[in-house]
This record gives structure tokens, sequence and C-alpha cells, in this order.
């Protein structure tokens, strides 16, 4: 119970909770001045979620690259580090595992895919590694070197499908067949595109609580994210701390794109341009205020909201591009904390005469 007051403060559950009641708020009254009923465009809403069984199903299947991503950016963020390469590492990763899938073609898929998955979660590391390893030992900016390992890993993935495994007359790369063992519970969702992903995503989540606050390595991660120069004098090696932080990071932004590729579609598309998970990650982590657990919930949050706004266009007509003006206002409220403790304040200040009385 102590341990969830821990984690359950003032400030890390309300002050979220309240930015995300003015990012609602914020919607309906752009929703009202379009002409649109905020009331029954919300209800639409709800309705995609979790109306039927295969909404529900598509919901969590949105949700799952989401807490991949926002892992990976708040586990680099939580060691001093700015990652803004998860989407070239979900690229790696969906690549790799697609190449490792389609190059043992015919083996039992009990072997492929669990290789495919390893491949994918590595290659991802290895790419942020590079961000990690340039920044350890020649001092380069990780946000200049990851959004150029974007640009990289978009251009190196089309070039490997297009040339080696594209179906032919389509934009695409062959089927992969050994990943639709990889489906989970999907007859029970109405034919969702449910997959082991999910399961996977939430025991990183748990990897990430425990790794950084329950082990030496990590307390040496965040004390090297804390002050660098302090853990340096205490005798932690920050060059090897920042490598390593790299990697686990780029690990969950990899195994975003394998399970994406092996669960969802079975096929890599060639991208005309970036895919936007590691993007829509970034999102995640600041709803999340990087930690694990809120980086779950914050998932599930712009999650719902991305696959409901199909919900608010048909049932409605409200423009699904009002879905970013919402998230964009809950973030905007969690960073600018100081608006909502300002709103909070009298409340605060009410229960604290009420204590002294």
């Amino acid at each position: 119970m102590n341990k969830l007051r821990k984690i359950f403060t003032l400030d890390s559950l309300i002050v979220p909770l309240v930015a995300i009641v003015l990012g609602l708020l914020v919607g309906a009254i752009v929703m009202l001045f379009g002409g649109y009923n905020p009331i029954e465009a919300y209800d639409a809403l709800i309705q995609r979620v979790v109306g039927k069984p295969y909404d529900l199903g598509e919901t969590i299947r949105q949700i799952t690259p989401l807490i991949f991503t926002g892992l990976a950016v708040a586990f680099a963020f939580r060691s001093g580090m700015f990652n803004i390469g998860a989407d070239g590492q979900v690229l790696m990763g969906m690549t790799t595992a697609s190449v490792v899938a389609l190059s043992l073609e015919g083996v039992p898929s009990i072997v492929t895919v669990p290789l495919a998955a390893i491949a994918g979660g590595l290659a991802g590391g290895l790419w942020a590694g590079i961000a990690g390893f340039l920044k350890a030992k020649r001092g380069i900016n990780e946000v200049i070197t990851t959004i150029m390992l974007n640009w990289i890993a978009l251009y190196f993935s089309n070039y490997i499908i297009r040339n080696f495994f594209l179906l032919k007359g389509q934009n695409r790369s062959e089927n992969i067949e050994a990943s639709a063992s990889f489906s989970l519970l999907s007859q029970l969702f109405g034919g969702a595109r449910l997959h082991w992903g999910t399961i996977v995503a939430l025991v990183a989540a748990l990897f990430f609580y425990i790794y950084l606050w329950k082990t030496k390595h990590g307390y040496e991660m965040r004390a090297v994210g804390f002050n660098k120069h302090a853990a340096e004098y205490a005798g932690m090696s920050v060059g090897k701390n920042v490598v390593k932080a790299m990697f686990i990071s780029g690990v969950f932004a990899g195994l975003a794109g394998t399970f994406e590729v092996l669960g969802v579609f079975h096929y890599q598309s060639i991208f005309a341009a970036s895919p936007g998970y590691g993007f829509d990650g970034i999102s995640v982590a600041l709803l999340g205020m990087n930690h694990p657990l809120g980086v779950v919930l914050a998932s599930i949050l712009y999650g719902s909201l991305t696959y409901g706004s199909a919900g608010m266009s048909f049932a409605v007509g409200v423009p699904p591009e009002l879905i970013k003006i919402i998230i964009g206002s809950i973030i905007f409220f969690i960073a600018a904390q100081g608006i909502v403790r300002f709103i909070l304040k009298p409340f605060y200040l009410k229960r604290k005469k009420e204590k002294v009385q």
C-alpha cells in the first residue's frame, strides 16, 4: 500500500487527470465553434472503442506499439538521454524481423517467430546504440544523431524490401506466413488483429520498473541521468551507461516494429515517409511522465482517442484531426503543470483549512 502511495502522489496522479479533463474541455469548445455537439461526439468515440468486441480488440492492437515506443523514449529520458530516433529503431526492428522471417520460410513457426522477434528487438537496440556510442565517445548530441538515423533507417529499410523481398506488382514485401501463428484471442474479439506483442509490452513495462528502480545497474543509469558529473565522481562509467541506456531504449522501439509486422500486417510496406510510431511515443512518454505505469496508462488514452476518432468522424462528422488538438492540449497542460496547479490551488487550500480545523 505504501508503495502505491509513493507512485500515486498528488502530482503524479491528480495533475495528469486534470490535464486530461482540460484537454477534453478544449476539444469540446473547438467542436462547439465548429457546430458539432461535443456530447454526441465523445459518446460516438466511446462506442467506437468499446461498443463491439472487434473494436475493443483493435483498440488494444492500437495501444500496443505505443507502449513500446513510449517506454523507449521514457527509458532514455530517465537515463539522461533524448531518444528522438524511436521511429528509425521501429523501422529497423520491423525490417530485421521481416528479413529473418522471410529468409526462414518453411521452417516451423515456433522457431521462426521467436527468432524474428529477438532479431528485431536487437536490431532496434543496436541502431539506438550507434547514437549512444557517438554520444559517449565523441560527445555528439544524441538528438542530432537519432534524427539523422531515422532517415537512414527509412531509406535502408525501403532498399532492403524493394531489392530482395518485394512482392511482384505490390509496394510491399511478400507475406510472412509464419507470423499467422502470432495471433492472440483473435476469435474472441471478432477477428481483431490481437497478438502476443501486447503481453510482451506489459512485461517490458514491468522490466522497465524493476531494472531502473530495483537493480544496481538501473540506479547507475538514473544517477547518470540526474547528474553525470556526480555519477562519474562516484566511480560510475558514464559512457558505458549512456550506450547501455540507448541500447535498451532501442530494443523497446525495435520490438514495436517487430510485432507490427509479425502480429498485425504479416508483411512490410515500403514507406514513402516516416510511419510516425516513434514520434507518437514521445507524446506518450510525456503524458506518462516517463514512468512505466504512466506510459501504459497514457498509451491506453492515446490509443483509445486515436482509434475512437473514426467513430466521431463517421457518426457525428467531426474531423479526426480534432483528436490531435485534444491530445496536444492534454500534453500542453501536462507540460505546463504550473497552470494545472494554479487551477487546483483553491482546492488544496480548502483541504488544508479543513485539516487545521
